[in-house]
């Protein structure tokens, strides 16, 4: 999909409460220095309360509250039992649970400040399991393909906290050995694949065989299988998860017993921030500099998102329509875009002025790991010279790579050494994604509170 042109109006209100609050900013150059990541736990709380907030109030799950079913934690876990029963399918509204997706942002302030705010944890690997249970999260979902042996019984030994979804028959097969042999019982779901074409098949079984994948389970006194989850990726709005749950609703017609004793179903997360992607050229291709910066650098594109309203009205109906007449679940969510986006801004400092369009920062782009700011557009704020006026200039780091950019412009007075820069909003796929590459990596600091 082609963007549209972004309008002034709309960077400057972006802008605005950056410059407003310069001053913190500042502070935490004076204290920490630079480069340096920034956690902005007030952002973080206010998306923590507005995800649950919007989601419960569609899907009657309050702010994300234990549901009042029974969930029929796996015996000896240790995990309390919530009642009442189960009622029959269509005699209440869904309720919620969300999990923060840790692949977004790893970053254990940000995780532990999710955690706090009543949200679970999502993760991908054994690492990221460990780093959970390390946290402190209480409850935990395990996805993603190919888990080891080793991965399966960190699960196992933490079974009263942890749901697994089985991506594969043949990790099905490797769970109920392990579950088994260790004696151990798990509550678990399954992954579904979403797009059985391409690479995407990658994740989870085709939808046709979950009948076959709910029988093998069923053998298996050990694994409980108790919850379905699929995931669709990159959603400015909510067509790709509707279309789904029709299909998975179509499927559990076809299956009235297992839908009957189903607890949840796990919708993933995808969702794309409302203020869109924001992008050098309306295709999304990388600006050539060779081109001259002053050519492109003022002209922005925005691909348009779904508010988080949109999204939550738009999933509700379709669980209803599609869902609750044949299962009585809780939807899980896994937002992690959505949620640390406005959680992190990276500080940088001007270290040479080589041309009055051309300055060099202390922080390369290995702070964020990938080549972002060729394709993606986000404003370079000059502190130290604040202004409401954007200028065309190649902004760089201090990599030996001529792919080492922050942006073609900045937002300010004027630009020289010694200046403070702010590019905000750096919370998702940055610092999960960043790499010791010849400079070192920024530190980490807590935004002064207001």
């Amino acid at each position: 999909m082609n963007a549209i042109p972004l309008g002034a109006a709309e960077l400057q209100a972006f802008i605005r409460p950056f410059l407003e609050r310069r001053e913190r900013y500042l502070e935490a150059w004076r204290k920490h220095g630079s480069p340096l990541y920034l956690i902005d736990e007030r952002a973080l709380r206010e998306r923590a309360a507005r995800f649950l907030g919007v989601f419960g109030a569609a899907l009657g799950g309050g702010s994300g509250a234990p549901a009042t079913r029974e969930t029929r934690p796996p015996r000896g876990s240790g995990a309390p039992r919530e009642s009442p029963a189960t009622p029959a399918p269509g005699s209440r509204e869904a309720r919620i649970r969300t999990f923060y997706a840790l692949k977004s942002n790893s970053h254990p302030d940000i995780a532990r400040i999710l955690v706090g705010c009543g949200i679970g944890l999502d993760v991908s690997s054994g690492r990221e399991l460990s780093a959970a249970l390390a946290g402190g999260a209480s409850r935990i979902v395990f996805s993603g393909p190919g888990k080891t042996a080793e991965e399966l019984a960190l699960a196992l030994e933490h079974a009263g906290r942890v749901t697994l979804f089985i991506d594969s028959f043949g990790e099905l097969e490797r769970l109920i050995r392990a579950a088994r042999e260790g004696g151990r019982t798990l509550r678990a779901g399954v992954r579904l694949t979403s797009d059985e074409r391409g690479l995407w098949r990658k994740f989870g079984i085709p939808l046709d065989r979950l009948g076959e994948f709910v029988a093998a389970a069923a053998a298996a006194p050990h694994v409980q299988l108790r919850g379905l989850q699929f995931h669709t990726s990159w959603n400015l709005d909510s067509a790709a998860q509707v279309a789904f749950l029709a299909r998975l609703g179509r499927a559990l017609g076809g299956l009235p017993e297992f839908a009957r004793a189903l607890e949840f179903i796990d919708i993933g997360g995808g969702y794309w921030p409302e203020a869109g992607e924001w992008l050098h050229s309306p295709d999304g291709a990388t600006v050539s500099p060779e081109r001259g910066v002053a050519q492109t650098a003022l002209v922005h594109y925005r691909r348009p998102a779904a508010s988080l309203e949109t999204f939550a009205a738009h999933i509700a109906q379709a669980v209803r329509i599609h869902i609750e007449p044949h299962a009585n679940v809780e939807v899980w969510l896994e937002p992690g875009r959505w949620l640390c986006h406005d959680g992190l801004h990276l500080l940088l400092q001007v270290i040479d002025v080589k041309a009055p369009d051309l300055v060099v920062t202390d922080a390369g782009t290995n702070a964020v790991g990938w080549e972002r700011f060729e394709t993606d557009y986000f404003p370079v704020l000059n502190l130290s010279r604040p202004a409401f006026t954007e200028h065309a200039c190649f902004v760089l780091g201090s990599l030996c790579t001529p792919h080492d950019v922050w942006g073609y412009s900045y937002w300010g007075s004027g630009i020289a050494a010694g200046d403070i820069l702010l590019i905000p909003a750096q919370g998702a796929y940055t610092y999960g994604l960043r790499q010791e590459f010849i400079k070192p990596l920024p530190r980490s600091a807590a935004l002064a509170a207001d």
